[in-house]
């Protein structure tokens, strides 16, 4: 079994940077998002009947890699009994976020940050939230000196963004339009 070892630390020094990195990430995604005048140009990946079935299957890829992201993190902390190998953790991380590129700039792009339906505004503010935790995620990752809580913690935060996502957009769609490829 492969557990994670880092050296704990008390301080939050370490913290500053990703942190600041993305809370930036954040803001400049809203800013973006509301300024930019949305071009509603529809991305298109080849398979799909349109935009918004694209972003819904799309979506829902990426939150069944996320899960597999807690799945493969709970063992390597040694916490499941099981030895799930860290390249499944990698990969699904980093395949989880490439299904999220398309959606993320279909949606800040054609559509910007919007803010007259609840449900819409929660969607935005989450995706924002998102890549700003996966950016203070990532850059956290290769520092040893963080807390030992920094990565559970911001992981959690990102699966916990990416499962509201999922929740006001894809789980919205096949409730509400039904199931469309």
């Amino acid at each position: 079994m492969t557990t994670v070892h880092r050296r704990p630390s008390r301080s939050l020094t370490p913290l500053l940077v990703p942190l600041l990195a993305g809370g930036l990430v954040v803001l400049a995604l809203g800013v973006y998002g509301r300024v930019h005048t949305p071009t509603g140009y529809a991305v298109s990946v080849a398979g799909f009947s349109a935009a918004l079935p694209m972003k819904v299957w799309l979506t829902t890829g990426a939150l069944v890699l996320a899960a597999v992201q807690v799945v493969s993190a709970l063992s390597m902390w040694g916490k499941l009994g099981i030895a799930v190998p860290p390249a499944v953790h990698r990969w699904s991380g980093r395949l989880a976020f490439l299904l999220t590129i398309p959606v993320a700039f279909h949606c800040l792009y054609a559509l910007g940050l919007q803010y007259d339906v609840p449900r819409v505004l929660a969607h935005s503010l989450l995706g924002c939230f998102f890549y700003g935790v996966f950016t203070a995620k990532m850059l956290a990752l290769p520092k040893r000196d963080t807390p030992g809580w920094t990565l559970p913690v911001v992981g959690g935060l990102a699966f916990t963004a990416l499962v509201g996502i999922w929740l006001t957009s894809a789980f919205w769609f096949f409730t509400a339009v039904g199931v469309k490829v």
